[in-house]
């Protein structure tokens, strides 16, 4: 007798996800920044703003790199990462990969679906001929830092501090983690 399993699967985000996709970011960034921006300002993020965004983002991708992911249960989107080539000065665009956005509905970590978008990230990378990946993740946010370690990524000798509401008075300190791919 086999155990029934759950409905979960990752996949490629349409146009139609816009909603699904601002709502893990909106509640993912109002637990991830409370401690650094004003509660009025995290109040006031609000799904349908966001959304208008990520629609027309998922319409018109700039590149055909830039992909962004989601993780499923059943229908309902808990998580989306997003994947394109690397940025960073120092990073090589054809041969490095990023992750540029990598998140999971806090009340569902730790049920696989963290583990299902970041091999879905690295295969899609990999599948975009790049041969490593590298993402920024904050300083102090030792559970994803934590999780990307055990799944075999390291840190180098970058890191970055971000302004996060554009005065200088909000910043948040990030590392940067890499991986070779297959």
């Amino acid at each position: 007798m086999t155990s029934p399993t759950a409905d979960v699967s990752v996949r490629v985000a349409w146009a139609d996800d816009a909603r699904g996709i601002a709502e893990v970011q909106v509640r993912a960034w109002q637990t991830a920044y409370a401690d650094l921006l004003p509660a009025e300002t995290l109040a006031a993020m609000q799904p349908d703003d966001v959304a208008a965004t990520w629609h027309q983002s998922l319409s018109r991708p700039g590149d055909a790199r830039n992909r962004v992911l989601v993780a499923l249960e059943r229908n309902r989107i808990v998580g989306f990462a997003i994947t394109s080539p690397a940025a960073d000065p120092d990073c090589d665009p054809v041969a490095d990969g990023e992750i540029a956005e990598f998140t999971v509905l806090p009340g569902e970590q730790r049920r696989g679906h963290g583990s299902r978008l970041l091999q879905a990230c690295a295969d899609t990378l990999e599948a975009d001929r790049f041969t490593r990946a590298v993402t920024w993740v904050n300083a102090t946010n030792d559970e994803l830092r934590g999780f990307l370690i055990s799944a075999g990524w390291g840190a180098d000798s970058a890191h970055r501090e971000l302004d996060l509401d554009g005065t200088g008075t909000v910043t948040v300190r990030q590392v940067r983690l890499h991986t070779a791919l297959a």
